[in-house]
């Protein structure tokens, strides 16, 4: 962990050489989400709910996504580079170095400027705490905080997905997005208002639904204790992730460049 700090603190620096750059990369990126949430806000001045949601309770919704891709992307990032990283040669190197792999393409590329969405998260989750989203209890807050972490990790499982079938097609499947960039975007509803094919998708197959819609409905006293409990069952999502990146090293040639 002292090296994974160490690489960290490097692209801090790296990152705050330009400091109009990263602040304009950090206010490009509130745009974009601030953006994606305004069009929730006009759309409930026009319906006081959506699919018996107020905003509050939207709010609080697409915060804890937010969060959670938030964290993922800023140091998760270098799994989304991964093509780059076989098509230059680079997974070579890696592979030599008496390190752990996935702590050496963590290393590879941080995002810094991502934090500045996880600052829009916190202050959407302070709005929506004091606007009554929910009757706050200990136990509220503590499956707030699990619903971010986990939820976290369900996405550092997606990337690593994603890294792993670089192994066999050499370039990134788009596809993925559905489930990392696109999960930002439709995240911003529960996803049980999407119908019942999508949110028992969300479950059994990509557990985001545990991370969000579930756990959330108990925050909202829609639903039993042990729904907040389910951010916990959705780490076991890691297992087949580590399954199959462990399968494509095994199998990975080198690409010759």
């Amino acid at each position: 962990m002292r090296l994974y700090f160490k690489f960290l603190a490097i692209h801090l620096k790296s990152a705050m050489t330009y400091k109009t750059s990263f602040f304009l990369s950090c206010l490009g990126h509130l745009f974009i989400t601030g953006n994606t949430f305004l069009g929730v806000v006009f759309l409930l001045r026009r319906f006081d709910t959506v699919g018996g949601y107020t905003l509050p309770e939207l709010a609080l919704c697409y915060a804890t996504i937010l969060a959670a891709t938030s964290l993922a992307e800023c140091f998760a990032r270098g799994f989304d580079a991964f093509p780059r990283i076989l098509r230059e040669a680079q997974f070579d190197r890696i592979l030599a170095r008496p390190r752990s792999l996935v702590l050496q393409i963590l290393c590879q590329d941080l995002k810094p400027t991502m934090l500045s969405r996880l600052l829009q998260a916190v202050a959407m989750l302070i709005w929506a705490v004091h606007a009554g989203a929910a009757n706050w209890t200990a136990g509220r807050a503590a499956v707030l905080a699990l619903m971010i972490v986990c939820g976290a990790a369900v996405f550092f499982g997606l990337f690593l997905v994603y890294a792993a079938l670089c192994f066999y097609t050499l370039e990134g499947l788009e596809v993925m997005n559905i489930f990392t960039d696109g999960a930002r975007e439709y995240g911003k509803y529960p996803f049980g208002v999407y119908g019942k094919g999508v949110l028992w998708l969300l479950t059994l197959a990509v557990p985001l639904a545990l991370v969000q819609y579930w756990p959330l409905q108990y925050l909202l006293g829609r639903g039993p204790g042990w729904y907040g409990l389910l951010p916990l069952a959705s780490l076991l999502f890691l297992a087949p992730c580590v399954c199959l990146w462990r399968h494509g090293v095994r199998h990975y040639r080198s690409t010759g460049s």
